[in-house]
């Protein structure tokens, strides 16, 4: 039996990783993106654009065996977010269709954002996703034309992630970011390999017949409030100054499990913000 053919559509960070673990594998995997010269080795690129209609010239002929879908928006508003999201989206399920091409399984890259709980709740997947802000709205929007098409399909609602290159947290902290410690306020994260790796995984399992849930959340063992993480990170950095400015909150506060993944058999490799960030930070 040959190996599977993967087509990455949104080939940036997370989609490099994902395949820089399936390539060692065997895997044959494309990468569409506008500049594919970005691509890591081994990687067919696909140079596109996903916001214009037409199928690209440099389209795969062969058979697409999986799609994971996980572009990011050029634009942080509205309209970016649903030309991203949802656009592109369609416009990735058209070409396939054009082309004949059947893949086993669609996998959405989206976000907790979909949720609007606040006040410290465990939340998992069959939890009510009923997001306030447009960002969470549009990736509702765009969860459905995946879980809509023609194909088996399953979204992955990422945390926040974290790793090389990301590095927002610890840069505020170093400047003596304030956090409030009352109420708490959680936050759920996931390292970018860890991330990649739960895509990795569900695919390995998909193509063993293993039978997948539509939704999967992808965080790391240990939801923890944002005051902890950033009093841990101060001491590992030898922060001892604190901002002038007013102790900065962060909006929504939940705790999201990561049970059905585990299940599954995944397991992160930093299980949590401090095994993770003692890895980023040397």
């Amino acid at each position: 039996m040959s190996a599977p053919t993967l087509l990455i559509a949104g080939c940036g960070d997370i989609g490099s990783r994902l395949a820089a673990q399936l390539l060692p594998q065997g895997w044959a995997v494309h990468g569409l993106r506008r500049q594919v010269a970005a691509l890591p080795a081994g990687v067919r690129g696909v140079a596109a654009d996903l916001f214009q209609p037409h199928r690209p010239v440099a389209w795969p002929t062969g058979a697409i065996d999986y799609l994971v879908y996980c572009a990011t928006p050029t634009e942080r508003d509205e309209a970016g977010y649903r030309q991203a999201y949802v656009q592109g989206l369609r416009h990735v399920l058209s070409w396939l269709r054009e082309a004949g091409q059947a893949p086993r399984r669609v996998i959405f890259v989206s976000s907790s954002s979909v949720y609007a709980q606040s006040e410290g709740e465990w939340v998992d997947e069959t939890s009510p996703a009923e997001a306030e802000r447009f960002s969470g709205q549009v990736l509702l929007d765009a969860e459905g034309v995946a879980l809509g098409c023609e194909w088996p399909a399953s979204v992955v609602r990422l945390t926040g992630i974290y790793g090389p290159g990301r590095n927002d947290l610890s840069s505020k902290v170093r400047q003596g970011y304030r956090v409030a410690l009352e109420p708490p306020v959680y936050a759920n994260r996931i390292h970018a390999d860890d991330a990649a790796g739960l895509l990795v995984h569900l695919l390995q399992a998909d193509a063993r017949g293993v039978v997948l849930e539509d939704c999967y959340l992808g965080v790391d063992d240990a939801p923890a409030p944002l005051a902890e993480v950033v009093a841990w990170m101060r001491e590992y950095l030898g922060v001892t100054h604190w901002s002038e400015q007013e102790t900065l909150r962060r909006a929504g506060s939940k705790r999201c499990s990561n049970a059905r993944a585990r299940a599954l058999g995944w397991v992160p490799r930093y299980p949590d913000y401090r095994a993770g960030y003692a890895a980023l930070l040397g």
